[in-house]
């Protein structure tokens, strides 16, 4: 599968890139629609395990750690790390496919953009009615 996120109307969209768009209407049909999205990976790795809803990921984390745990796999358990918010959808759609870039912008997740305000945004400061 050939996934990627695109952000329309403020909301992520997940798309298979490898299923043919819609003869009707020229589209191809999303596998996700959620206001913000969750990257479950390996912080020693980069290794992607899950991405989508932030409520889904975190559910699903939480019940992989204690797993790892009663298997006596502290390390790993440890090594799993979820991020989750408005993401830039290039940053997003980087991660799914590069590990190495999702173990680099884990480092530098501090100084990412707000994922939902587009470049060149600028907002007006606000005016005193006179």
């Amino acid at each position: 599968m050939d996934l990627q996120y695109q952000l329309k109307a403020s909301s992520y969209f997940l798309y298979d890139l490898s299923e043919a768009p819609s003869q009707i209407t020229g589209e191809r049909r999303y596998k996700l629609q959620t206001d913000q999205v969750a990257v479950a990976f390996n912080r020693q790795t980069g290794e992607i395990h899950e991405h989508g809803a932030p409520t889904r990921i975190q559910s699903w984390a939480a019940h992989t750690r204690r797993r790892l745990r009663a298997a006596g796999e502290w390390d790993k358990a440890n090594d799993l790390v979820v991020v989750s918010g408005p993401w830039p959808v290039e940053e997003l759609n980087k991660c799914l496919w590069s590990r190495i870039y999702c173990r680099r912008i884990f480092q530098r997740i501090g100084s990412l953009p707000h994922g939902k305000l587009q470049r060149g945004f600028h907002e007006e400061p606000m005016r005193k009615a006179a």
